[in-house]
């Protein structure tokens, strides 16, 4: 399942690629490129198969915490653990129905900001911006059920998100589709 995920930015490039060109007439930053650290834009790739469900969420930070530097004062150290909190109930931000009958397996969260305040330091001194990586994985008992997902709450919880690239692979094959807070839903 894993390396379907890694494939699947791959994958949709072509279609990413023609509704960039079919849809012209949008603004120019309209369709963000993929693997690029975008202010306002996050990506997420999504795989159903079988009763496994995988998701990843890659976003720059600033559009999670509002900042990108290391947490040093109380009221940014606040909105870390608060971030975190909210990345780590992945259920409230993706919509998942209830007929699905999915559970959390597994969540990781990686970010140089959730690694310490060594690591930070060196990654803010250096240039270079931080991005936070959520991955997480169900178990589905009922997968028929489970239609697509629902990014609404998500958009609501990190206003500083406007945009997120969705990929999802399912038992209808692949699609990509721009995301925002109105129309912040993608089926499988």
């Amino acid at each position: 399942m894993r390396h379907l995920l890694l494939a699947l930015p791959f994958a949709l490039l072509p279609v990413i690629a023609h509704a960039a060109e079919h849809h012209h007439h949008d603004h120019h930053d309209e369709h963000a490129s993929l693997g690029s650290h975008e202010h306002g834009v996050a990506q997420l790739d999504a795989a159903l198969e079988g009763t496994v469900l995988e998701i990843e969420l890659r976003s720059p930070a600033i559009n999670l915490l509002g900042f990108e530097h290391a947490a040093n004062s109380a009221e940014d150290k606040r909105k870390l653990a608060d971030t975190r909190a909210q990345l780590e109930q992945p259920d409230r931000l993706f919509g998942l129905s209830a007929e699905a009958g999915c559970k959390l397996d597994e969540a990781r969260l990686e970010s140089p900001l959730f690694a310490g305040k060594d690591h930070e330091h060196e990654q803010h001194d250096a240039g270079t911006h931080s991005d936070v990586h959520a991955h997480y994985r169900y178990d589905c008992s009922a997968p028929d059920a489970l239609t697509g997902l629902d990014l609404q709450a998500l958009f609501e919880a990190f206003p500083g998100t406007e945009k997120i690239q969705a990929q999802v692979i399912g038992p209808n094959g692949q699609q990509g589709k721009l995301l925002r807070a109105k129309q912040a839903q993608i089926t499988f």
